[in-house]
C-alpha cells in the first residue's frame, strides 16, 4: 500500500481514464488552432495582487478559495484560481499588444482552489481557455462562443445549453449598480451578504443559496438598463450567433463568478452534471488590462472545464474517440528472436506505425494473451526455427490467419498496411 494519497479534493489521471481528458483537450484546442489561436503558458503561481486586482477583492474566489503564501523573500503569491489575468499578464510582459490585433491565444492547464470538494468541483481541476485581445468587434465575442460550442459537438456532446446576457459597460452599469443596490438593500440577507451589496452587488445575483435565490426573484435585471451602444452590441452578438446556427438562451440574472466581466457574458450548462451544472464560460473584459496597470485593451475569452466536460460526456454515455492501439505486436521467443524483434519494432516506430512488444520473457501463451489485450492488429511471431529459416510468423489477430512473411520483408509489408 502506497504510504502517500493525492491530497483531498485533487485526482490523479492514470489509464485508461486520462484517455477521455487528453481526448477533451485535444478536441477543445483543435478548433482554436484552425481560428489562428496561438498556444501561451503561464507559472502555476502569480503574484497574489495580479488576482486581488483582476479577479475582484469581492468574489469567493480571492476571499475564500485562493491558496496563498509568502515567499522566503517577503513576496506574495497564488497559485492561479483561473486564467484569464495570468495570460493578459504575459500578453502585456511580452508587449504582444503593440503588435497586430487582435492577440488571439489558448492554453491548456492546471488551476487551483480551495473549495469543498465534491462530483465536478476540485481544488485542483483542468481547463483549456481561449483568450482573444485588443479588439472590441460583436464579431470577435460570436466567434469565441462558436468554437466552444464546435468543440463540444466535435467531442459528441449534445445535451449541453448556452446561456447568453450583457453586463453593460461603464457609462450603464453604475446607472443599474445603484438601482440593484436599492432593491437588495430591503432583503433579508447576511451580514456577509450585505457587506457585498456595497462592494459588487452583481456578485449577490450568483449567490445559489435558496433563500436568497427566492427574494432575488424580483431583482432588476441588467437589460433593463443597457445603453444604447450596448443594446446594438449584444444585438449584433446574438444575429451573428443566429447565422452560425448557435442555438441560446437569454439569462438575464447571468453573472458569473469574476469582477471583469462586462458586456457579453456566457455559460454553457449541461443538465446531467446536478448542482455543478456549467461546463465552460467566459465573457467580455474590456477594463480588466486598465485593472492590472495595463493600456485600455478590450478583451474577450473563455475557459472551458476539461474535468466537467468528462464528466458531461459520461452522463450522455458518449466516450471520446479512444487512441488507435498498436497496429503491430511483437513476440520474440528467445535471445536472439529478441534482439532481432527489438531493432524491427524501433525500426517500425521511427517510420511511423504503431508497435509494441512482448516484455518480461513471457512464453508465447502469455505473450500471446497480451497481443490480443493491446488492440493490435497483427502479431509478429518470432522462434529460433523461424529464425534459421529468415521468417517470422505473421498473424492477423483478427481472422486468425498465420503465415510466414522473410525478415527483409517485414517491416516494408507492415508499414504499407499502416492504417
Amino acid at each position: 500500500m502506497s504510504t502517500f494519497s493525492a491530497p483531498r479534493g485533487t485526482y490523479d489521471l492514470i489509464p485508461p481514464d486520462s484517455a477521455d481528458f487528453l481526448a477533451v483537450r485535444e478536441g477543445i484546442a483543435a478548433p482554436l488552432r484552425r481560428a489562428g489561436y496561438g498556444y501561451v503558458e503561464t507559472p502555476g503561481f502569480e503574484q497574489a495582487e495580479l488576482f486581488f486586482r483582476g479577479v475582484g477583492e469581492s468574489t469567493d474566489i480571492v476571499t475564500k478559495e485562493m491558496y496563498t503564501l509568502t515567499t522566503r523573500g517577503g513576496d506574495e503569491l497564488a497559485l492561479r484560481p483561473e486564467g484569464t489575468a495570468s495570460v493578459l499578464r504575459a500578453a502585456l510582459q511580452a508587449n504582444l499588444h503593440r503588435g497586430a490585433l487582435p492577440v488571439k491565444l489558448w492554453y491548456s492547464g492546471s488551476y487551483y482552489r480551495y473549495e469543498r470538494p465534491q462530483a465536478g468541483r476540485y481544488r485542483h481541476f483542468s481547463q483549456v481557455g481561449a483568450e482573444a485581445l485588443g479588439a472590441e468587434d460583436p464579431a470577435l465575442d460570436a466567434e469565441l462562443i462558436v468554437l466552444a460550442a464546435d468543440a463540444y459537438r466535435s467531442l459528441g456532446l449534445r445535451g449541453f445549453r448556452l446561456l447568453l446576457n450583457s453586463l453593460g459597460d461603464k457609462e450603464c452599469r453604475p446607472v443599474y449598480r445603484a438601482v440593484l443596490q436599492d432593491y437588495l438593500r430591503g432583503l433579508d440577507l447576511d451580514e456577509e451578504t450585505r457587506a457585498r451589496i456595497e462592494i459588487n452587488p452583481l456578485r449577490v445575483l450568483d449567490d445559489k443559496r435558496e433563500h436568497v435565490r427566492k427574494q432575488l426573484a424580483g431583482a432588476p435585471v441588467m437589460s433593463d438598463h443597457l445603453c444604447e451602444g450596448c443594446k446594438g452590441y449584444h444585438e449584433q452578438v446574438r444575429e451573428l450567433l443566429v447565422a452560425a446556427g448557435i442555438t441560446f438562451e437569454d439569462d438575464a440574472t447571468l453573472v458569473r463568478g469574476l469582477d471583469y466581466y462586462t458586456r457579453t457574458t456566457f455559460e454553457f450548462v449541461h443538465d446531467g452534471l446536478g448542482s455543478q451544472s456549467a461546463v465552460g464560460g467566459g465573457g467580455r473584459y474590456d477594463g480588466l488590462s486598465e485593472m492590472i496597470g495595463g493600456p485600455p485593451l478590450p478583451s474577450v475569452g473563455w475557459a472551458l472545464g476539461v474535468d466537467r466536460t468528462v464528466l458531461a460526456l459520461r452522463a450522455e454515455g458518449v466516450r471520446p474517440a479512444p487512441a488507435a492501439p498498436p497496429l503491430v505486436y511483437a513476440v520474440p521467443l528467445g535471445e536472439e528472436a529478441r534482439r532481432t524483434l527489438f531493432g524491427l519494432v524501433t525500426q517500425l516506430r521511427r517510420d511511423g506505425v504503431a508497435a509494441d512488444f512482448a516484455y518480461g520473457g513471457k512464453g508465447v501463451k502469455g505473450a500471446m494473451k497480451a497481443a490480443h489485450r493491446s488492440g493490435a492488429r497483427y502479431a509478429v511471431v518470432l522462434g529460433e526455427r523461424d529464425l534459421a529459416q529468415g521468417v517470422a510468423q505473421l498473424k492477423d489477430l483478427q481472422s486468425g490467419e498465420q503465415r510466414p512473411v522473410g525478415l527483409e520483408a517485414l517491416a516494408g509489408e507492415l508499414t504499407g498496411r499502416r492504417e
